[in-house]
């Protein structure tokens, strides 16, 4: 979901913590974390986009319309194709079965009310059956849970590995849980409704009063659907997923979902076993047999059960939405839970407070955060020309201890695309940012489908502004749908400029899945040069990475206009780290084999002269 990023002051104290370990991480006998040699590249695709040939792109246009891709059109070759970028993982966004306005009632699913459905296609973040897939993705919608096996094992045999979505904050009004395995109850089914808060409800309530749909909600564009009469039938309300306690939410509030309790009690205190001092520091196994003799909260339980479910059908990891709005004792219980069944599921958490990216990580037993406010919000306000490259460095000293654990991204269904307007405006704008995004640290790095192309996101699918890629509709992807090029997947309607961009991204990415230096030591080398070194332009960014046997020079130009020529300095420090001796040593870009330099070693500092172009990067090895 498109979401603000405000909770409402009644839940605010609900805002709680998770996190640690994963696939790429190993423990020793100390029980320390060691970080492998390989970096996780995460390809997220919006599943019902990916595949849809359709070009029609009318606003609010249906299915007929606009088409919409399916499981299927993830072939082989398709698979391939993205192995082939440099991808370790693939993100299926928007498997579980949401609300929609379809008619599948010929498939045993009941017919969802628009009034409380963003869009035509329905959010991705209002589940419907935790133990079903969306029917829109299937050829067939009877077979819809076998045509996404088929998929799991299709992206296996290609070497990647699956992550699914699991939204635990909230579900969908009208959730019908028609797939649930024995002995799974529904959400509220057992809820007592005479109350606001129960330790073992489902839901938040507000007694003896019915929901009312918010003011301003115009569902479909105001067109004509036997479902649209102003009312939802839900006595008593329940509180909406974003917290709010009304029961006529705002048009702005999650008003299609309704928020899950945790045992968080509405004066925000906890109503369950807390996690003993220490066990920040302790493993998932002890992690698990904390929980083993706890009575813990009815939707803990649930949930667990889902995760371990789709861990049972071979998915590989969870990208878990909102997951600071639930408190990271439910995160220590289930994760620790999905770990005793798989210790390398991928789990991966959307925060954005950074106060509690640490307790996210080792209370919650998270392997990976998302690095949106320090990494991603400075590299856009960078090329926006409001903010020095300079204090990237600080970023990342003051996040030295967890780097590995902020997955980056530039682009993800809740931003603006790299490419709009309102973001680099170019894709090749945004190449500079990419390169740092990639290089600067040990995390996994992410791409959105499209955004390897330059996909500006400019289409007006329906429900909310372009300069995104909708969530909400059925739409067509320009960028992407010519490299897919009528599902042969070898950008043959690529113009030029965008299968150079593709080769730049194939380039890149493949680079860093192999480096052994991008897995090891970070340091800036912007101080020394910013303050000392002529030429050093406003819009340069530089530092050094190595391991053993590996030695970087990344050099970044995110100013588009202007070409910068200087002498680069590589302090002493660093220099006697590599244990070079005084000499001349070949440097060699990375990305394209062609621009190489001389590093020059005198007295134990080197320098390298540079000449770098608008929106340029270098990833120079050391040899």
């Amino acid at each position: 979901m498109i979401k603000a990023r405000v909770l409402v002051a009644g839940i605010t104290a609900m805002v709680l913590v998770t996190a640690c370990k994963t696939k790429d991480i190993k423990l020793n006998t100390d029980k320390k974390e060691i970080v492998s040699e390989n970096k996780v590249v995460v390809y997220q695709v919006f599943t019902r986009l990916f595949g849809n040939k359709n070009t029609t792109n009318k606003p609010w246009g249906t299915i007929e319309e606009n088409g919409v891709g399916k499981f299927n059109d993830f072939t082989d070759k398709a698979l391939h194709e993205i192995k082939d970028l440099g991808v370790t993982y693939i993100w299926y966004t928007g498997v579980p079965h949401h609300a929609l306005v379809r008619d599948y009632t010929a498939y045993g699913i009941s017919n969802d009310d628009p009034e409380v459905i963003k869009g035509r296609a329905g959010s991705p973040y209002a589940v419907k059956d935790y133990y079903n897939v969306n029917p829109d993705l299937a050829v067939n919608p009877a077979n819809r849970l076998q045509e996404f096996e088929a998929l799991i094992a299709r992206t296996h045999k290609a070497g990647l590995k699956v992550i699914i979505d699991i939204v635990p904050n909230h579900i969908a009004r009208k959730y019908e849980g028609k797939n649930n395995p024995a002995g799974v109850t529904d959400f509220g089914a057992n809820d007592d409704v005479t109350v606001v808060y129960k330790r073992d409800n489902n839901f938040y309530y507000i007694p003896n009063t019915p929901f009312e749909i918010p003011d301003n909600v115009v569902p479909l564009n105001g067109e004509k659907n036997p479902l649209v009469d102003g009312k939802f039938d839900e006595n008593p309300a329940k509180w909406t997923g974003n917290g709010s306690s009304k029961a006529k939410p705002d048009q702005n509030d999650w008003y299609e979902t309704v928020k899950v309790n945790y045992g968080i009690r509405p004066d925000g205190s906890k109503d369950f076993s807390e996690l003993p001092v220490g066990f920040d520091k302790k493993s998932y196994q002890e992690h698990f047999a904390f929980w083993k003799d706890k009575d813990v909260p009815d939707s803990w339980k649930k949930f667990k059960s889902i995760a371990l479910y789709w861990i049972s059908k071979g998915v590989d990891g969870f990208r878990y939405d909102m997951a600071e709005m639930v408190p990271y004792e439910f995160w220590s219980y289930m994760n620790s839970a999905i770990k005793t069944q798989n210790p390398n599921a991928f789990l991966l958490a959307e925060v954005y407070n950074p106060k509690e990216y640490r307790n996210y990580i080792h209370l919650g037993k998270m392997d990976y955060l998302y690095d949106k406010v320090e990494t991603y919000d400075k590299l856009k306000d960078v090329i926006k020309g409001k903010s020095s490259p300079d204090e990237l460095s600080e970023i990342q000293h003051n996040m030295a201890d967890i780097e590995h654990n902020m997955l980056h991204f530039l682009d993800n269904h809740d931003e603006q695309r790299l490419a709009n307007a309102e973001f680099a405006g170019t894709p090749e704008k945004g190449k500079p940012l990419m390169v740092v995004s990639t290089t600067i640290s040990t995390s996994p790095t992410m791409v959105y489908f499209g955004q390897e192309v330059g996909e500006a996101g400019h289409e007006d699918a329906g429900f909310g502004k372009p300069s995104r890629t909708s969530i909400f509709d059925y739409i067509g992807v320009p960028n992407h749908q010519r490299w897919m090029n009528n599902g042969k997947f070898d950008g043959g309607q690529l113009s030029q400029s965008e299968k150079n961009l593709r080769d730049f991204y194939k380039r890149l990415l493949n680079f860093s899945i192999k480096s052994p230096a991008l897995m090891g030591q970070f340091q800036e080398i912007q101080t020394p040069n910013r303050k000392e070194t002529d030429g050093y332009d406003a819009g340069i960014y530089s530092y050094v990475r190595w391991s053993g046997n590996q030695k970087l020079i990344v050099v970044a130009n995110f100013s588009a206009d202007k070409e910068s020529t200087f002498e680069l300095k590589i302090p002493v420090a660093i220099i006697s780290k590599w244990n070079l001796k005084d000499g001349v040593y070949q440097l060699t870009d990375q990305l394209y084999l062609k621009d190489k330099t001389k590093l020059n070693v005198i007295n134990g500092e080197g320098t390298a002269k540079i000449k770098i172009a608008p929106s340029e990067s270098f990833i120079y090895e050391v040899k």
